[in-house]
């Protein structure tokens, strides 16, 4: 398409849900700016507003993260012009488009050494890659942690982040390949076991005694193992739903794991704030600039193929990240 354009969903269902319409490049209301996409990031979380397991309002635009330049300025809008590079992970739903205008208290500026491919693969990932180290689980150095999926969007910034943080990383992924992936992003120990011998390969790795921090953005698939595999008293992160939601459990599972805490987060809640939401994006960049975080784009997708996009990542055909390119 050449003409300026958006991606809705006016039903939740597979891929062949999205649909592309063509619109009016819009004009920034007060505190508002209008940005054209150069790179769109693609996310799990997406698949989730698509399929309906995070229910939206009908009908509804899709997409969290994008980078591009600022076209236009509207009224009251202090510390950003026409021209400059931006990007954003934390706005409305709405980054699926040539174009959109979004409040500039939500977007943030790119350093010159940051493209907006790379901030559109990494801000989103990258973010929820500080708060889950630093102020969820707020790993310590010489701890080991358990990462689900390591070689994937979020796990392969995990990684390296927290051996950059001086944990001791476990890495799980799905087949040799990409466990192999992320031994060369930093992990001391890089598995592909089946789920049901994770856990004791884990407790082979640290003397029985399990690991203090659990990372588990996979959900379904993994619960088990990761409940097997936390050590007593400490944490079980779950903040993703890649194999579907966790199932039910009760208080008594978490006192026979060993009087362990779960937590399922959602970055949106860590950066609620402008501020909280600067500080994150500042940290990255900060990560990026150290190179402690080599920002790995395995795929890149025309956003006319968006559907296409969404059957790579849900069928966990990508590795690194995947950017939607209008």
């Amino acid at each position: 398409m050449s003409n300026p354009y958006r991606y809705i969903l006016s039903k939740t269902g597979g891929p062949e849900v999205l649909e592309a319409e063509l619109i009016d490049v819009p004009i920034p209301g007060e505190g508002e700016v209008l940005i054209r996409h150069e790179a769109i990031g693609l996310n799990f979380i997406d698949t989730y507003h698509r399929s309906g397991l995070y229910p939206q309002p009908l009908p509804s635009p899709l997409g969290t993260e994008a980078a591009g330049v600022v076209e236009a300025v509207g009224p009251k809008v202090d510390g950003l012009r026409e021209n400059n590079r931006v990007a954003y992970f934390s706005a409305p739903l709405g980054a699926y488009a040539t174009h959109r205008t979004l409040a500039a208290e939500r977007v943030v500026k790119l350093p010159d050494t940051i493209s907006s491919e790379v901030a559109a693969a990494v801000l989103l990932k990258g973010c929820t890659a500080e708060f889950l180290i630093e102020r969820c689980a707020r790993v310590e150095a010489d701890e080991p942690v358990l990462v689900h999926a390591a070689a994937g969007g979020v796990g392969s910034i995990l990684v390296p982040w927290l051996k950059a943080s001086g944990a001791i990383v476990i890495a799980h992924a799905g087949n040799s390949r990409k466990a192999a992936t992320a031994k060369e992003l930093g992990a001391d120990h890089a598995l592909c076991c089946p789920m049901e011998e994770l856990a004791g390969q884990v407790r082979a790795i640290t003397g029985g005694k399990g690991v203090p921090v659990v990372l588990d953005g996979v959900g379904a698939a993994s619960w088990q193992a990761s409940l097997a595999s936390v050590a007593r008293r400490g944490l079980l992160v779950s903040f993703g739903n890649a194999s579907g939601p966790v199932p039910p459990f009760s208080a008594l599972d978490l006192l026979k794991a060993g009087s362990i805490f779960v937590t399922r987060p959602t970055l949106f809640d860590y950066v609620a704030t402008p501020e909280q939401m600067q500080a994150a994006a500042a940290r990255v960049f900060e990560m990026v600039a150290s190179g402690a975080i080599q920002v790995k784009i395995g795929r890149r997708f025309p956003l006319t193929e968006a559907a296409e996009a969404h059957r790579a990542i849900e069928a966990r055909a990508t590795t690194g990240s995947t950017v939607l390119i209008p």
